[in-house]
């Protein structure tokens, strides 16, 4: 099939068009992702061949083929399709998944680099019409370069419209999006309105392609680096969680599905945990050592949670689990990463992940081991007043269930925010070495002290600190005072942990917030 060469893309059109394939007949499977990157320029020039060290689908044996997916996604035998087998580009359908009713739609990347017009668009809206009134957890297998150029404006209207059915089921069903190839222009957008997105290792996600950018811009990229898993799952937190294949990314969309999709007790399950491992044991022994918190959390959980976001603001951890048989959502500072501070970015992290839980009445469980917000100007100037306003409107909108655990330290402003009894917290326990204030009691006598301390000989400054710090602590009352102003419920022994925290959400009524899942 011969073309010819086009002219160098227009900068006015750089916003996405340019990055879909050329509409008409089905191109051919072996042309489509370069179309992707801009019809214009690429038609003119072969498909590059497979780099030596990074392996072809088809030599990862996966398919392109859109219903080979989603019975991949699906339980054996369970696909039942909603779209008509055509060109529209997208297949559609419901499900089981580990017998519980899903709904999934999937680009068809064969034809058209899977750029999506009014009847693909159609069929994504029927997905969605039949997942809110199934109350099914739906999930789009994303392989699309956008809305489709010959179709002009009436395409814009039609993926408009998707966003439309995307905004009117957050938070009624969960969503979840897998991208398995480029996801490009408004195929973007699509993902980021979900609840979840896993990112394929042949994943690319952008709104304008390499080439567009480096006419527009200049600057030379490719798109891995612009789109792949390293620019979206370490900096700009696009993605959830990022699979190698694309096997690995629909198994986690199963089981991502099946946690918040089928989050309550199975009937006959107890709700009671046995006490486990010592999770005290896990801490080190010195209170100013650092450590990695994702151990505690596996030992806390039945079985190893899915963490979403493991790359991005990762001085907060979010997980996915399920604790006595139940799912629940766990946040945690990591004081393996800034100490365990708060900053601007871990609070919107962690403000969206309670959203996400209390939409879809997931209990939540806080563990709580931070010296504070991080300091500095760049914070400042980063918006940390704003965006960690947005954690503490979260927490305190919250209705679903709600555990606190302090394990080492909550100081400041970040006790606050992680879930205190003053946001609501529905149970607070603290283990006995916890400590709680404003902050640290040698930071502050140095603040309250510092005329006295001054005039203390250099030799003697630490002994006096700590006399000072001592006798702070005594007055500011520490977790004796929090038990008896009640804003700590009970001190716990770590090897108790378990059993208490999964007593505390089986006592509490159930609830789920009235509210969507808007992208924080």
């Amino acid at each position: 099939m011969s073309r010819l060469p086009s002219p160098r893309p227009d900068p006015a059109l750089a916003a996405d068009p340019s990055l879909q394939a050329n509409p008409g007949t089905p191109v051919r499977p072996e042309e489509t992702d370069v179309t992707l990157l801009d019809s214009r320029q690429a038609a003119a020039r072969p498909a590059p061949a497979p780099a030596a060290t990074q392996p072809s689908a088809e030599a990862q044996g996966a398919s392109r083929d859109p219903r080979v997916r989603l019975e991949a996604l699906f339980d054996p035998g369970s696909l039942s399709l909603l779209s008509a087998d055509d060109t529209s580009g997208v297949y559609s359908g419901t499900g089981s998944i580990d017998g519980m009713t899903a709904v999934a739609f999937a680009s068809d990347p064969r034809v058209q680099g899977g750029a999506t017009g009014s009847a693909g668009c159609e069929a994504i809206v029927t997905a969605y019409d039949h997942a809110i009134e199934a109350g099914a957890p739906i999930i789009g297998l994303w392989h699309c370069g956008g809305a489709r150029l010959r179709e002009g404006v009436e395409s814009l209207h039609a993926v408009g419209t998707v966003f439309a059915a995307m905004t009117r089921a957050s938070g009624k069903v969960p969503q979840i999006s897998v991208v398995l190839g480029p996801a490009a222009g408004g195929a973007a957008y699509g993902p980021a309105l979900t609840d979840l997105v896993i990112l394929s290792g042949q994943g690319r996600i952008f709104v304008t392609g390499p080439d567009v950018v480096r006419s527009v811009t200049g600057e030379d990229v490719d798109m891995e680096r612009l789109g792949g898993p390293e620019p979206h799952g370490r900096r700009s937190g696009v993605v959830h969680v990022v699979s190698e294949t694309d096997a690995e990314a629909i198994g986690q969309a199963r089981r991502l599905a099946l946690l918040l999709g089928r989050h309550e007790l199975a009937p006959g399950t107890s709700a009671a945990a046995d006490d486990g491992a010592d999770l005290g044991a896990m801490l080190p022994e010195s209170a100013r050592r650092a450590y990695d918190v994702r151990p505690l959390i596996t030992g806390l959980l039945d079985d190893p949670g899915i963490e979403l976001h493991p790359r991005w603001a990762p001085n907060i951890v979010t997980t996915l689990g399920r604790l006595a048989g139940r799912t629940v959502g766990v946040i945690a500072n990591n004081p393996l990463r800034l100490g365990g501070c708060l900053d601007a970015t871990s609070a919107e992290k962690a403000a969206r992940f309670v959203r996400m839980c209390d939409a879809f009445g997931v209990p939540l469980v806080v563990i709580v081991d931070t010296p504070g917000y991080l300091p500095g100007v760049g914070q400042e100037w980063d918006g940390v007043v704003r965006r960690g306003a947005k954690l503490l409107h979260a927490f305190a909108e919250a209705t679903v269930p709600r555990v606190t655990l302090v394990t080492r330290k909550a100081y400041g402003g970040a006790y606050i925010a992680m879930n205190s009894r003053a946001l609501g917290a529905t149970r607070v326990f603290a283990w006995p070495s916890a400590e709680m204030a404003v902050m640290g009691a040698v930071a502050a006598v140095r603040i309250l002290h510092r005329r006295a301390l001054a005039e203390v000989p250099a030799e003697r400054r630490h002994e006096a600190e700590a006399e000072l710090a001592a006798e702070h602590e005594r007055e500011a009352g520490g977790l004796p005072r929090a038990i008896a102003l009640g804003v700590v419920d009970e001190i716990i022994e770590p090897a108790k942990t378990r059993q208490a925290l999964a007593q505390a959400i089986a006592e509490a009524p159930p609830a789920r917030g009235a509210h969507g899942n808007i992208p924080l």
